[in-house]
């Protein structure tokens, strides 16, 4: 009985440390590029550096991993480029805004790809979005969003910054002028300290509580509102903002903020073989409970709350299926 079992289940075990091994051999000595679509300084940016040297360590084989910044039309150009021309061998990972899940719904003549066929690794957090305002800004409440007009940056089209505040504008009636053209979140904080810009209206708050919380402390920027079904933990004396009253545009409203349930991603182009995706999944779900991982997040106020690939992929696969209106009201506001 004992010699049985023990060939059962070396029967279930030689494939599983065949694939393993199999994953090990293609890895070992090789480097893998992370590249991030954010430029350097930001929020992503900040993730991603964060997790690589602590990814390496959990992949079969231990590659090096080498971070690389390809910044432009927020994160359009990389995802475009993991999609179409990227090795699919599982040897380049790419790090994009939580805006590509949506893009090609949104920007169809910028998004060359289809989001449901990457294979996505993970994310460290959901993410909250806030408005978030110098003191300069003549807007001071929510209400106050209806009334004056209130200059917020961006980077481009496809990107929670810019696109939420152009849907506000249509669905909800607010003022924002949008200025878009800057590389990164960090350039927009400069050029809101310099009062080019009033802030931004659609920041992740765990990019704001990585870069902004000495200046929100002393109130030189203010959160006037967070988006979401409810109040983030750090955030419980910050209002959500209302959500519009019609159904479409609710619709519309909603396929907007499942952005943030996105993060931070990691994902991987089309065509990667299953096994190395099983094995980059489970390397990024163990650096995320690394003890230095975490502590190190801690020290950069960057959130660990992860999410997995295969959520992820359910989270793709719910936003295609949005209703043709709500989606053809949104291509409207952002083709304008």
């Amino acid at each position: 009985m004992i010699r049985g079992l023990i060939a059962l289940a070396a029967l279930f075990w030689t494939p599983m440390a065949s694939a393993q091994d199999a994953v090990a051999d293609f890895y070992r000595g090789k480097q893998v590029f992370l590249r991030i679509g954010s430029a350097p300084g930001s929020g992503y940016d900040l993730a991603g550096r964060i997790v690589a040297p602590y990814l390496s360590r959990y992949i079969p084989g231990n590659p090096a991993i080498v971070v690389q910044s390809v910044p432009g039309a927020g994160s359009l150009i990389l995802a475009n480029q993991l999609y179409n021309t990227a090795p699919k061998d599982g040897t380049v990972i790419g790090l994009v805004s939580n805006g590509m899940p949506t893009a090609p719904q949104l920007t169809p003549d910028q998004a060359r790809f289809d989001a449901t066929k990457f294979s996505w690794i993970g994310s460290n957090a959901p993410e909250t979005q806030i408005i978030l305002l110098s003191d300069n800004a003549p807007a001071k409440t929510v209400e106050d969003l209806f009334k004056l007009e209130t200059i917020v940056g961006a980077t481009a089209p496809g990107v929670a910054i810019y696109d939420v505040p152009a849907v506000l504008n249509a669905l909800s009636g607010t003022k924002f002028k949008i200025v878009s053209g800057y590389e990164g979140t960090a350039q927009i904080d400069v050029a809101t300290e310099r009062g080019e810009l009033h802030g931004q209206a659609a920041l992740g708050w765990i990019s704001a509580k990585t870069r902004n919380m000495a200046d929100i402390k002393s109130g030189k920027l203010r959160i006037l509102a967070q988006f979401g079904v409810k109040q983030h933990p750090d955030l419980t004396d910050i209002p959500l903002f209302p959500t519009p009253a019609d159904e479409v545009d609710r619709q519309a409203f909603a396929l907007m903020v499942a952005r943030q349930d996105f993060g931070r991603p990691l994902l991987l182009p089309p065509g990667v073989p299953a096994d190395r995706i099983a094995a980059l999944r489970s390397a990024y779900a163990q650096a995320m409970t690394n003890p230095d991982l975490r502590k190190e997040a801690e020290r950069a106020g960057l959130e660990i709350n992860p999410v997995s690939g295969e959520d992820l992929d359910a989270l793709t696969r719910q936003i295609v299926q949005t209703s043709p209106a709500a989606i053809a009201k949104l291509r409207a506001i952002l083709s304008q």
